[in-house]
């Protein structure tokens, strides 16, 4: 079943891009993206996206995870390639996505992001356009209250 705004977020498990294990139950405002293979050019201008907004959201205490069917080593050599300062997640058997109905039946997650916090969905936006989505959300975000700008 699809997650609707309101809707109770779950808890969520899986591996950085150091290996680490991250637990999640997003009590903490948080933005949690996926987004189908890094390295290639919407992921990167996402990802990218996302590292320059990263202090301003931060600075309002909203966190950002990145999540795709890549494996550790390859979020760790994107995040490298490019970075990037904030948690990649790696979710190659799709238990994440699925945990949030996101589409990988193309062996890929679909384009899409969750605003979360305490423990509740705030906002979902699907088939997202790479290209000025940080900065877009940012701005949603403040509108709810999340982020100073």
């Amino acid at each position: 079943m699809p997650l609707h705004v309101g809707d109770r977020a779950p808890r969520i498990r899986s591996r950085n891009q150091h290996g680490e294990e991250i637990e999640l139950d997003f009590v903490q405002p948080t933005v949690l993206y996926f987004y189908p293979e890094g390295g290639t050019p919407g992921c990167t201008t996402e990802a990218c996206q996302f590292e320059t907004e990263r202090e301003t959201y931060r600075r309002s205490g909203v966190a950002i995870y990145g999540v795709s069917m890549d494996d550790v080593d390859a979020h760790a050599d994107f995040a490298a390639q490019y970075d990037l300062g904030f948690d990649l997640l790696a979710d190659p058997d799709a238990e994440v996505a699925d945990a949030f109905d996101v589409d990988t039946s193309n062996g890929r997650a679909t384009r899409t992001t969750f605003v979360l916090a305490d423990r509740e969905v705030k906002a979902v936006y699907k088939n997202v356009n790479p290209e000025g989505h940080a900065r877009a959300l940012g701005l949603d975000l403040h509108d709810m209250g999340l982020i100073e700008l």
